[in-house]
């Protein structure tokens, strides 16, 4: 290809749609692009919602991963004690399955604790925006 058909192709191109990709420029007003205005919608109900989710998944979670825990236990002293290999290998299983379920209960606690930090973050930044603007700035802006 020759520089000069390059060259074509690129302005072929861009005359046919100029506006198909921006960078680092929001779409204009009316048009297409992601998100209509610019502003962070929070919604303190739903955080809530998604953080008791996840605490109750964690609470669930930690009670059904437990019910076989306790046989499970009692049968790999058994094997072991018996002389059998099998016992040290589902005392090994009983372990991992703790150590996992741990993780995972972690984990659930983690992402519970987030959006409970993100909400108290949200009312506190919200304060903070209501508290910093002159009344007639925000006047201006709910009229």
């Amino acid at each position: 290809m020759a520089w000069d058909e390059w060259d074509q192709l690129k302005s072929d191109a861009a005359a046919r749609d100029s506006t198909r990709m921006r960078l680092n420029e929001a779409a204009a007003p009316g048009g297409s692009g992601g998100a209509t205005d610019g502003d962070l919608v929070v919604h303190d109900d739903q955080l809530g919602k998604m953080g008791n989710t996840a605490y109750e998944l964690r609470e669930k979670f930690g009670v059904d991963s437990d019910f076989a825990r306790p046989s499970t236990f009692t049968a790999s002293i058994g094997l072991f004690n018996d002389g059998l290999d099998m016992g040290a290998a589902l005392t090994e299983l009983h372990d991992t399955w703790n150590s996992q379920t741990r993780t995972l209960k972690d984990a659930c606690a983690h992402i519970s604790n987030h959006f409970d930090f993100t909400r108290a973050q949200h009312a506190k930044d919200e304060v903070h925006v209501m508290t910093s603007m002159p009344v007639s700035k925000i006047d201006d802006y709910i009229k």
